[in-house]
């Protein structure tokens, strides 16, 4: 009995160590969302010496190794991913106390623009994050091709665009997540042997297109473009129908479709890296760009990331 209780008492000690300093947790935070110790610096205008620091100070205070690296990447240990998830509600939480403690709801309208495949899939959600906390800001939304948005966007029209980074889109903007790209086609059909695989792809300039054509560059197989449209609604029926063979993001295949892969002859594809493109930066548009980082982070766990 008195060795259960000292036992528990331990256990409360350890548990109960130094606060976790929420400067810190940003930093941290930072390093995995933008990829790099270097970039990190930049964003949180703190010198790269300082960002390094500020992890070393953070591993000493948690008392375990936040980030493993090897020669080429940098990879989130199982207590770095741990802290991630942790880190991410504390930063959130602190946020929205500051908010109520202020008595300054977010208000105010919002123009974002949005491509496709993000608003089918993963708008819904992302509004309703945002709604539970923000209910006096409105949300107005323009669907589009990433590309087009973002010069609208430069115009002045959009305040924010979710979208797909491709070769013609020079902006940087806030990685949100990353996700397979897939090859998908009628899943009770099989492709004809010997003829050039037939695709359904949306128009120029488009990252999951580059990607196709890429990836069958490297291979001696033959393709041929057999349908093209503006929606990604119209390329999904395509490969539903068993007209043709597209490309998308994994979370946005649905039900008749199956993923092509090595045993049916067709290469590998990278991931699709989505991202938030924001303009004149404000309150409602960082609130609204944590809510769509959130969805995504719900559903893709950050395991690794280049360093």
């Amino acid at each position: 009995m008195i060795f259960r209780v000292e036992w528990v008492m331990d256990d409360y000690s350890a548990a109960d160590g130094p606060p976790l300093d929420t400067v810190l947790l940003r930093t941290f935070l930072e390093i995995v969302d933008s990829g790099s110790f270097a970039t990190a610096a930049e964003r949180l205008a703190l010198t790269p010496s300082a960002v390094s620091g500020h992890m070393r100070r953070l591993e000493q205070l948690v008392g375990a190794s936040l980030l493993a690296r090897t020669t080429r990447r940098l990879e989130l240990t199982q207590a770095g991913d741990t802290l991630y998830a942790y880190g991410r509600n504390i930063l959130d939480l602190e946020r929205e106390a500051r908010a109520k403690l202020r008595g300054t709801p977010l208000r105010g309208r919002l123009r974002i623009g949005a491509s496709e495949d993000f608003a089918g899939a993963w708008l819904p959600q992302v509004l309703q994050r945002f709604r539970q906390s923000h209910p006096a800001a409105t949300v107005e939304l323009k669907v589009g091709i990433t590309a087009d948005l973002l010069r609208q966007q430069e115009r002045g029209h959009l305040d924010l665009v979710f979208g797909k980074q491709c070769s013609r889109v020079e902006r940087s903007g806030t990685l949100l997540w990353n996700e397979p790209l897939v090859w998908a086609y009628a899943a009770d059909r099989l492709l004809v042997a010997g003829e050039p695989l037939p695709l359904a792809v949306f128009p120029e300039p488009c990252v999951y297109r580059e990607s196709a054509v890429a990836a069958l560059g490297r291979t001696d197989r033959a393709w041929r473009i057999v349908f093209e449209s503006s929606s990604m609604a119209g390329c999904l029926a395509a490969a539903r129908a068993g007209f043709a063979v597209t490309v998308v993001a994994d979370s946005q295949r649905g039900a008749g479709l199956r993923v092509l892969d090595g045993e049916d002859g067709l290469p590998e594809l990278p991931a699709a890296r989505f991202y938030a493109f924001a303009g004149n930066e404000n309150p409602v548009s960082a609130a609204l760009i944590e809510a769509a980082r959130r969805a995504g982070q719900s559903r893709f766990a950050v395991r690794g990331f280049r360093g």
